[in-house]
């Protein structure tokens, strides 16, 4: 019986989190790192699903029945509970999927850690939503939603500038990378940040939206164009107290790396997953690593490359 196969690329949304949500311009990359799905037809009127982490290890399992994706048996209940709605939204938006189908063996398979905060459920919904035909913006919506900016990495081979417009995504394709790749790195903070608690909790501060978002998209414009390291480590700055003051939450230097002697950036939900920070391959993992971070990935190591890298 003949497999199908589907992928979709990790995310790190480098600037314009939280502020993407209202229509502030983002810019985010597709990582080296992403999600296998992987599906073949089998005799049992069954779906029968597996996931598997970035070290070969079954994370879940779960069996269920083909008209409406009810639980014959899963090894989580919340993960099951999470891939119902998943199911039955493809369901919703596709009446033909899984139609007169015998059954299927799906196996989803990560290339990196899941507390990671790459993406395990937005490469989830867009490689779904390839096998179901339906579109991957209205199942994220259906589902978990968000601003739609990690589907679009999910697909998107190059970095991309992601704006929301009268509640549809708008994404264009940037062929370049800085200059100065060779000064940036990606650290991992040990933690996972919830990106729904973190969008809820930003919908419920009363602050200028309108506001924030011009500041937040005018910082992104000039992060692309710049040339100079030096400014954009200003401009990486300017992005985290601009967010700070709206959060009302000191920015993560402040809190956790003052003595940092380069600029630090959060990326995504403040308080855990990745952050970036500017230095050099002698200093920047050395610091990291005598503070407890392991996780210290050079921009070329997490970043999909370009085919004309600077062209």
């Amino acid at each position: 019986m003949n497999t199908t196969h589907f992928y979709g690329n990790g995310k790190l949304l480098l600037s314009g989190e939280y502020a993407v949500l209202d229509g502030a311009l983002a810019w985010a990359i597709p990582t080296k790192f992403g999600q296998h799905l992987q599906i073949t037809p089998q005799e049992s009127q069954q779906l029968c699903w597996k996931s598997i982490d970035e070290k070969g290890t079954i994370w879940f399992q779960g069996t269920y029945t083909l008209n409406d994706f009810e639980t014959i048996n899963a090894s989580d209940k919340d993960t099951s509970k999470a891939l119902q709605k998943i199911l039955k939204a493809c369901k919703n938006l596709n009446p033909n999927f899984l139609v007169a189908s015998t059954g299927f063996k799906v196996t989803t398979t990560l290339t990196f850690a899941r507390d990671w905060g790459l993406g395990s459920s937005s490469t989830l919904i867009y490689t779904v939503a390839q096998w179901a035909n339906v579109n991957a913006y209205e199942l994220l919506a259906q589902t978990f939603g968000g601003s739609g900016y990690d589907i679009a990495c999910a697909q998107h081979n190059t970095p991309i500038l992601f704006k929301i417009n009268n509640n549809r995504a708008s994404v264009e394709e940037v062929r370049a990378y800085p200059a100065f790749t060779d000064a940036l790195f990606f650290i991992h903070l040990n933690k996972k940040k919830n990106s729904r608690d973190a969008i809820h909790a930003y919908r419920q501060k009363e602050i200028d939206k309108k506001e924030l978002t011009k500041a937040i998209s005018l910082v992104t414009k000039k992060m692309i164009e710049c040339k100079h390291l030096t400014e954009f480590e200003l401009l990486l700055t300017e992005h985290e107290q601009l967010l700070s003051q709206a959060l009302g939450v000191p920015t993560i230097k402040t809190a956790q790396f003052a003595d940092y002697t380069g600029a630090i950036k959060s990326l995504g939900g403040w308080g855990g997953d990745f952050i970036m920070a500017t230095g050099n391959s002698m200093y920047t993992p050395t610091y990291f690593k005598n503070k407890g971070y392991h996780t210290v990935l050079s921009f070329d190591e997490m970043s999909l490359p370009l085919q004309h890298k600077n062209s």
